[in-house]
């Protein structure tokens, strides 16, 4: 066995990555679906999206044709919600707070709606957004991802004078290098990055890495304060036997290359592995079997009932043909001539719930054998532990560690996002990015002051 490439035709290629979530065809399809909305009072939908955007209001807009007002509503409460309309877990947010749930009718298609007005408005490059003239005060963002471009932007509207220091070429994070490429592409990151960066007074410096290229302590001497959005992107190594095998591979590194190399130049083996069950596993297995390999299984210690996945993304990878063993948990990967060709794994069982209700997985004395040719491990992300931990920041296991108004231990050091909370939603990110961004600014105020003007 072996892993193999260019396997498939570009059009194959292109059918298998193509948009997984088309947008509506037409105006007025998008008009009966926004006349459906029963514009709640107090709507359930926008209390559980985390960057609270008023989705009755930007759907009444729509219905009035205000498509310009409906983006603005939008992008205001969150500048990348272009990119949340494709990669959002809806069905665990505003779609799924949607009353229509306990009406027996499908809830209101609010990602494809936010999707038609934010696209025109990128599309069009509307100038939603008017920055204030600029007060002379310098803030350093350290990662474009999420959470520092939405930093970065709030702080640009103020007048705050913002620069991006980007380890990757590109900017997006998680959305342009972390997410399967038919949900969002990259050309669509690409055009967000610039709509959000066009306000003006936000210039990104890329393949500059924090302790590689720049210094913390260089961005604190040369800036009145610093935002810290370098996620996470560490994988949570198997530590088994055989891990180093060949044909072995990280989740994020597999996704990564189909982003920034292309699909016949990244290879995929005949038999593959995941292991896990999250957004990530499924993100893996899914694009593993649409470059070609013709069985692919996902590997859960637990049931479906903890799956950390949506109901969704599972129906995904079952719609794609991908095999499910639960309750099986990695124990070795066994390779022949210095390449992966088995997996053998325990069978694990549910110990009884503990105080919290929790139930563990434990092993059973029993286990089973794959024979594969690849195998993609997808158990979760870790935080860069050792970049915290030589910048003297205050961190849990590697998470940084802030206040109720985003500041770490070192003055003037704000951080949010993934850093912090080990792994959200790019939503929760955005969010954590306007939090930060008004934590900066009422530090600049207060403990620095206003800047001092020439008479």
């Amino acid at each position: 066995m072996a892993i193999l490439n260019n396997r498939l035709t570009a059009e194959q290629y292109e059918q298998n990555f193509s948009d997984i979530h088309p947008p509506f065809d037409s105006r007025d399809a998008a008009l009966v679906e926004a006349n459906r909305c029963l514009f709640c009072y107090d709507a359930p939908c926008t209390k559980s999206c985390p960057t609270s955007i008023n989705i009755p209001r930007f759907i009444k807009q729509i219905t009035t044709d205000n498509i310009k007002g409906s983006a603005y509503t939008i992008l205001d409460a969150n500048i990348m919600g272009a990119g949340c309309s494709k990669v959002c877990p809806v069905e665990k947010l505003c779609e799924g707070s949607c009353v229509y749930n306990f009406l027996d009718e499908p809830p209101i298609p609010i990602a494809k709606l936010q999707r038609y007005s934010t696209e025109k408005a990128i599309e069009h490059k509307w100038p939603l957004f008017q920055r204030k003239p600029s007060t002379g005060r310098k803030v350093a963002v350290v990662g474009a991802g999420p959470a520092g471009l939405s930093c970065a932007h709030a702080l640009s509207r103020e007048g705050v004078d913002v620069t991006i220091y980007e380890k990757e070429n590109q900017g997006g994070g998680l959305m342009t290098y972390g997410i399967a490429a038919y949900k969002v592409t990259p050309e669509c990151c690409k055009d967000e990055v610039s709509f959000i960066t066009s306000l003006g007074g936000i210039d990104i410096k890329y393949k500059q890495a924090l302790g590689q290229d720049v210094s913390l302590a260089e961005l604190q001497n040369n800036y009145d304060a610093v935002y810290l959005g370098v996620g996470v992107g560490l994988a949570r190594q198997l530590n088994i036997p055989g891990e180093e095998l060949a044909g072995v591979e990280d989740a994020i590194q597999f996704i990564y290359d189909i982003r920034e190399k292309g699909y016949p130049s990244v290879p995929v083996g005949d038999k593959v592995a995941v292991i896990g069950l999250g957004m990530t596993a499924i993100d893996a297995a899914t694009q593993a079997k649409r470059l070609g390999a013709k069985d692919v299984t996902i590997v859960y210690r637990r049931t479906q009932a903890e799956m950390p996945s949506t109901e969704v993304e599972l129906n995904l990878a079952k719609l794609d043909g991908c095999n499910l063993i639960w309750l099986a948990s990695p124990k070795e990967i066994k390779g022949e001539n210095g390449r992966v060709s088995q997996l053998i794994c325990h069978v694990m069982e549910l110990s009884v719930p503990d105080t919290s209700g929790r139930r563990a997985p434990v092993e059973t004395g029993e286990t089973i054998t794959l024979n594969v040719d690849m195998v993609i491990k997808a158990a979760g992300q870790v935080p860069y532990e050792e970049l915290v931990s030589t910048h003297q920041l205050a961190n849990w296991n590697g998470k940084v560690a802030i206040d109720s108004r985003c500041a770490t231990n070192i003055p003037g050091v704000f951080a949010g996002g993934d850093c912090v909370n080990g792994g959200k939603e790019v939503v929760d990110a955005v969010q954590a990015g306007k939090d930060g961004a008004k934590a900066i600014l009422e530090f600049i105020m207060s403990e620095i002051g206003p800047p001092m003007r020439s008479e």
